[in-house]
């Protein structure tokens, strides 16, 4: 269990981003098949979204399932889209309990339609809570997102006058999926993996980075405070100086 006091007058990131790494080997390690990994890895978002919001921090976002997991074998996928299935329909309870909003990062237009339906349905009923944003990256990809962003940037445009000088960040953050969403302060990857695997490119630029050994399914709120902790630790200059 984690001690808030230890947090007390230390800088609580604002927008935290995690990469839930390492379900197939906790669940191997148990001589269980991956799916159990996933489904005991899906169990904990929601304690960890709690105690994210307890600690203070505003913003939560997950790489839930990305645009390179479709090479996953088919019985793999097919548990992930069930578990993601079963967890858009228990949310919608737990967004009204928890007043958490939660949004859908990624392009939804692969998935299937009673998905689309139940992603857009959870997005609309939610977006008016004031507690915990979360954000869940489905069928999400950086550089298919940087790319999608640009195609909509031309159609909107398209015999329109726009200057080169009128095409800054500013404009640009506006057509990503991010839109409105203020970048990560705090990416944390579980398992000992340490790459990026094409999430948030953009958008973390300046983010601080916090690699842990610990499997996705153990993380706990204590794993979440040390996180906090180290990056408390951490002088953030933005490319200038101190």
């Amino acid at each position: 269990m984690a001690n808030n006091n230890v947090l007390e007058g230390l800088q609580i990131p604002e927008h935290i981003a995690l990469i839930l790494d390492g379900n197939g080997r906790w669940a191997r390690k148990r001589m269980m098949p991956r799916n159990y990994g996933h489904a005991q890895g899906s169990k904990n978002v929601e304690k960890i979204c709690k105690a994210a919001y307890n600690m203070g921090v505003k913003y939560l976002t997950v790489y839930a399932f990305s645009t390179e997991n479709w090479s996953r074998p088919d019985d793999e996928v097919e548990t992930l889209m069930k578990l993601l299935n079963s967890y858009l329909k228990d949310c919608i309870k737990q967004t009204t309990k928890n007043n958490m909003r939660v949004r859908v990062i990624g392009d939804i237009t692969r998935l299937d339609v009673t998905m689309q339906e139940k992603i857009k349905d959870l997005e609309e009923r939610s977006k008016n809570n004031t507690g915990l944003n979360f954000q869940v990256a489905l069928n999400y990809g950086s550089r298919d997102e940087i790319l999608r962003a640009v195609r909509r940037l031309v159609v909107d445009y398209d015999n329109k006058a726009l200057t080169l000088d009128e095409i800054d960040e500013k404009l640009f953050d506006n057509y990503l999926d991010t839109k409105n969403i203020p970048d990560p302060d705090l990416l944390i990857r579980t398992s000992g993996e340490q790459r990026l695997s094409n999430y948030l490119l953009w958008q973390m630029a300046y983010t601080e980075f916090y690699f842990t050994d610990v499997l996705w399914p153990d993380f706990s709120e204590k794993d979440l405070e040390d996180a906090i902790l180290y990056y408390n630790s951490k002088e953030r200059r933005f490319g200038g100086l101190r």
